[in-house]
């Protein structure tokens, strides 16, 4: 018995057909956007890494420093201040990872060596808070209370 129209059986593969493509096309997009969040991690650790270099090549030279510590070092700015209390003199500059992080050294270097006080990346952004929401604050107003 023949119907000559297009069968359940072509229907179910057309839909089979469609969910693949489908499926393909989010699974790209997917497999794209991941890529470019690890090359945006790889060239931050990169960023950082050269940072860091820079900054211990910087430490390096303050350390060899025979008389008095630079104001610059390798077009960084370094700030020295004598500290009374420990008898230390400390040591501090910024190396600028990209935009938006920095990494802050602080040294203190006494007669029998140096520590590291301070070897950290922080955040160069500042921020703002979102205050397009009108939030209730607690109160009614008159207009309320008569509208009520």
């Amino acid at each position: 018995m023949n119907r000559g129209g297009v069968g359940s059986a072509s229907i179910v593969l057309i839909f089979a057909v469609l969910c693949m493509a489908i499926f393909t096309a989010i699974s790209f997009i997917s497999a794209l956007t991941e890529r470019n969040l690890i090359e945006a991690e790889v060239q931050m650790v990169q960023a950082f890494y050269a940072a860091d270099s820079l900054a211990e090549n910087i430490l390096a030279e303050i350390l060899n420093a025979e008389d008095e510590i630079p104001e610059s070092i390798l077009g960084i700015e370094v700030e020295a201040i004598w500290d009374w209390d420990s008898l230390v003199e400390r040591v501090r500059f910024i190396v600028e990872i990209n935009e938006d992080n920095a990494l802050y050294v602080e040294v203190a270097i006494g007669l029998d060596g140096y520590d590291i006080l301070q070897w950290r990346m922080a955040h160069l952004g500042y921020w703002e808070a979102d205050e397009t929401l009108d939030v209730w604050q607690g109160y009614f107003d008159d207009d309320f209370i008569e509208s009520w």
